[in-house]
């Protein structure tokens, strides 16, 4: 049964205004189901993972396209960038919206591509697993900001610490979404191995996959820390030259995010240095060999794995919704930090991350640096295990988790 995605209504709007959608994202996210759930009420689809449908794709692409006539999905669109030429030269010859419907995986190829063949032709969307909304039946919603009207659309929605750190264990693929837990340790391995035989050695040519395997893992045991290049090259015995190379095929696979410092050049004492961040939370455990939630909740690994969950699930509450965000970490110098910074309008909204349910004050004390910055900065909040939203203080909040 087809589970709403936050991203459908998106699709819908950028058909009726472009030519063109792709959507990209990383394997398995579910790219070819949301399309396929709009196209093939309308149109054809045809998959470019056939050896058959490839070749013809690639050595004579006009037939191609006279053969699948639009409105048109077009799977793997990467495995044939010899129609993107093509499908420039029709879609400006017809001047009709919504023609072409592409998705990919390996998002450096395919946007290379796209750049040179269907710029302002084409709207590009970022799909990645399910959100929470989208799981807990909330598709509609929108992105996230700790605004008060926000938090009371997300009353009732609260659930306890063992069942939020399942949800991050359990990861946020499709296939995994209804699975009863049992086949988790296969999905995962099967996952990275599919990964490395296929997209990683396409991307680029890698002679050594279980030392890129090796550079996978210790870069999941660091996420929601500093990006320490050279720090990671030291452990695994190869030059840091390689290791920027290796985090930039993650990066543009969909597998990790970098999140940037805030800094509007007022001040020169904020660090310069990204934070990492996976985008799915059950691979970085499975990567860790977390292989239980409640081994999970009660580990070490426990802070920085609900961090990145939750900075996970707010990039996706922008990307679902066809947005870029906004969003950063501070920290400075003198040790001084917020977890994380969105900017909406110009305005400052300071987040911090907490695994506890009681915050008080004292964990929103660094909001009040944000006024070096010389902008707006609104209520902030507290993100945690607490079971319900309060305030916090005269101006910020107290969030669950759950409520993203």
């Amino acid at each position: 049964m087809y589970i709403n995605r936050t991203l459908d209504k998106v699709i819908r709007q950028a058909a009726d205004f472009f030519p063109a959608v792709i959507v990209t994202g990383p394997r398995q996210a579910g790219k070819t189901t949301v399309l396929e759930n709009y196209i093939l009420k309308k149109g054809n689809y045809v998959s470019l993972d056939t050896l058959e449908t490839r070749e013809l794709a690639r050595t004579d692409p006009g037939r191609f396209l006279e053969r699948y006539s639009a409105p048109l999905m077009i799977d793997e669109i990467q495995y044939a960038p010899q129609l993107l030429p093509y499908i420039k030269n029709i879609v400006d010859r017809e001047k009709k919206k919504g023609m072409y419907f592409l998705t990919g995986s390996q998002q450096f190829n395919l946007m290379a591509n796209i750049t040179e063949s269907l710029a302002g032709r084409a709207c590009i969307l970022n799909l990645q697993g399910f959100s929470q909304a989208e799981k807990n039946n909330m598709s509609d919603s929108a992105p996230f900001l700790p605004l008060e009207k926000m938090l009371k659309q997300k009353e009732n929605t609260s659930v306890k610490s063992k069942d939020i750190f399942h949800r991050i264990w359990k990861g946020s693929y499709p296939a995994l979404v209804n699975d009863d837990d049992k086949n988790w340790n296969l999905f995962y391995d099967s996952y990275i191995q599919t990964y490395l035989e296929r997209d990683v050695r396409q991307i680029t040519k890698i002679s050594d996959e279980m030392l890129f395997l090796n550079f996978i893992r210790v870069l999941a045991g660091r996420t929601s820390q500093l990006l320490n290049y050279a720090g990671i090259a030291n452990e695994i015995g190869i030059n840091e030259t390689t290791i920027k190379s290796w985090v930039s095929i993650l990066q543009t696979s969909g597998l990790i995010y970098l999140l940037r410092p805030y800094s509007n050049n007022l001040t020169n004492r904020v660090i310069k240095t990204p934070k990492v961040y996976f985008l799915d939370t059950g691979l970085a455990c499975s990567l860790t060999k977390w292989n239980t939630p409640e081994a999970l909740e009660n580990g070490a690994f426990s802070g920085p794995i609900l961090e990145t969950y939750v900075v996970s699930e707010i990039i996706k509450s922008y990307w679902h919704n066809g947005r870029t965000p906004a969003i950063y970490f501070y920290r400075d110098k003198d040790g001084k930090e917020i977890d994380l910074i969105l900017e909406e309008n110009g305005i400052l909204y300071p987040l911090e991350i907490k695994q506890k349910t009681n915050p008080n004050t004292g964990d929103s004390v660094n909001f009040s640096i944000l006024s070096a910055f010389k902008k707006k900065t609104a209520p902030g909040g507290v993100l945690c295990l607490a079971p319900e939203w309060l305030p916090l203080g005269k101006n910020d909040f107290v969030i669950p988790v759950s409520y993203i």
